[in-house]
């Protein structure tokens, strides 16, 4: 059939299994946007407060289902709104298309109004990108988006589409939807390698990330745990890879991670590393970091073997598949003193924590776990409160905490929320504070006009709590810009953009604000006042190592 190539762009996201796409029209994508006018009963457009909370509910979609999230901007600033959305997903590996308008080919390097180099910029932070030069080529050109989308390491990739290839016509033939590239094990004497250092192991510790979750590999770490006898950890990236329950599992490790992950890894003598990439805030001082352990580092992508740390045994491959391949050739082993050990670091650990009566962060937090029983999905925006939510909250089913790790990007909670509530259907919940929540609140508007059910649960504290913590331990109290003294009522802002909230300053209004928030249609807002200087704990120290790690103020 003969199509314009706005309408090409449409007929191929449908093709491709899109059901849903974020964006905001604009001049140089009005076209696309009089197709998705067209195709509107095959396709659902959310229409965002702006183009970043677009870009940050496209991958909160993504997260939530494994399947690229798209995205539509217009050329110029609608595109270069895009950005922050673009390195997010691009930093924590997930898979986005964003499709952007531009000016006329013709007009390409004559600074017309609105045009930006939009593929220049994006360069870094993309699998690939596009300029389309031939109508003839745009729907290949889509397609390929997917497949490199969801090939290997998932990430993001562009499709800048200027005017006159938006508005030209050629034949339009269907295709089946395209699949990712073959999934491969690591080479087979590798694995042969790592199994017999595995079995030569007494302490061992698996320990996994986001690359887990992407691969869809929960149950074959399970079954490596119990073969080795091993506890499990996870970076910030791989919460929700295990259920929290799992009585092997330990928890995040890190910077902030929980004291009993942090110390079995510190003390193990083999660190089974899967889908992970050893970044600064997991190993501190690197000439410090588990210097008693072998380490096996199975990533999908080879650039991150030997790139932080380096491994006894490094295999490129992916995680499900060469594990399935490890399995059985592992020991069936038992470590009975390392299972004391483990023990008596998760008593410190319980030792540590804080049992403060009151509206402490981690009473807020429990609550809420009543609440979501460890089903529903939960966003975070990034700061005290995302740590303290990383520690505290309890995901008994896998791809459930959505939160951007590499980037720290404030302000991506309220369109990530909305995204992963659109993919699953279920109610969503946003932790934030204050000042992430002061950086995306406009998106309100976009979920009220859907009718999306969050409970938007603001730990305000007044200040930025995360840099004001730092201050605090390093930079002797100057705090620099970090009191935000604000006179926002956040209650009456949500009901100014057609929601509803309550304020609580107790736990028992707590409770009430959080029943009234779960049978809500909407989105309902609960502004949790704590105070300005509770930390996140435990915590370790920039450029220090397991032995400085603090687990109370005064350490």
């Amino acid at each position: 059939m003969m199509l314009s190539g706005a309408d090409i762009i449409v007929k191929t996201l449908i093709e491709q299994g899109c059901d849903v796409v974020f964006g905001y029209p604009g001049g140089q994508i009005i076209n696309v946007y009089d197709s998705l006018y067209k195709y509107r009963d095959e396709l659902r457009h959310v229409l965002t407060a702006h183009e970043q909370g677009a870009a940050h509910a496209a991958d909160g979609y993504a997260r939530m289902t494994g399947r690229p999230g798209v995205v539509i901007a217009t050329s110029g600033p609608g595109a270069t709104n895009l950005v922050t959305g673009i390195a997010t997903a691009y930093l924590d590996s997930v898979p986005l298309v964003a499709i952007t308008g531009n000016v006329p080919s013709g007009q390409l390097g004559t600074d017309s109004f609105q045009e930006i180099d939009i593929t220049g910029i994006t360069l870094p932070i993309t699998k690939h990108n596009y300029v389309v030069g031939r109508v003839e080529e745009l729907a290949d050109t889509i397609r390929e988006a997917f497949r490199l989308a969801m090939s290997d390491r998932p990430g993001p990739v562009l499709v800048d589409v200027p005017k006159d290839i938006q508005i030209a016509q050629c034949e339009y033939e269907p295709l089946p939807p395209v699949k990712a590239d073959e999934k491969k094990a690591a080479k087979d004497v590798r694995i042969q390698e790592a199994a017999e250092c595995i079995n030569q192991a007494h302490r061992p510790y698996v320990y996994f990330g986001g690359g887990l979750i992407n691969s869809q590999a929960e149950e074959e770490v399970l079954a490596l745990a119990d073969r080795i006898d091993a506890p499990i950890g996870c970076s910030f990236m791989g919460i929700s890879g295990v259920p929290t329950s799992h009585p092997r599992f330990l928890g995040m490790q890190g910077m902030h991670g929980h004291y009993a992950s942090s110390m079995a890894m510190h003390h193990a003598d083999c660190i089974i590393a899967l889908g992970v990439r050893f970044n600064d805030r997991v190993t501190g001082n690197r000439e410090k970091f588990a210097t008693k352990a072998q380490i096996v580092h199975i990533d999908i992508d080879g650039a991150e073997l030997s790139k932080n740390i380096s491994p006894a045994h490094a295999l490129r491959g992916d995680l499900k598949l060469t594990l399935q391949k490890l399995l059985p050739l592992l020991e069936q082993k038992r470590h009975d003193p390392w299972r004391q050990a483990i023990s008596q670091l998760k008593n410190d650990e319980n030792w540590s924590l804080d049992h403060r009566e009151g509206l402490t962060p981690r009473n807020v937090l429990l609550a809420l776990n009543r609440f979501t029983k460890g089903e529903l999905p939960v966003a975070t925006d990034v700061g005290q409160h995302q740590m303290w939510a990383a520690q505290t909250l309890e995901f008994r089913k896998i791809r459930r905490f959505v939160s951007s790790g590499g980037l720290g990007t404030m302000g991506f909670g309220m369109g990530a929320a909305m995204g992963a509530q659109i993919a699953t259907g279920q109610r969503t919940v946003l932790v934030t504070g204050d000042g992430g929540f002061g950086m995306c609140l406009n998106e309100l508007a976009t979920a009220v006009h859907e009718n999306i059910p969050l409970v938007i649960l603001i730990m305000n504290n007044g200040v930025l709590g995360m840099v004001r913590q730092w201050q605090t331990l390093f930079f002797d109290k100057h705090y620099s810009n970090t009191v935000l003294d604000r006179k926002t009522d956040f209650v009456a802002l949500s009901k100014a953009f057609g929601a509803d909230g309550r304020r609580v300053t107790d736990l028992n209004g707590l409770d009430e604000a959080l029943k009234t928030a779960f049978q809500s249609d909407g989105p309902y807002l609960i502004e949790c006042m704590i105070d300005k200087d509770e930390f996140v704990l435990p915590m370790l120290p920039p450029g220090g190592s397991m032995d400085d790690i603090i687990t109370k103020v005064g350490d």
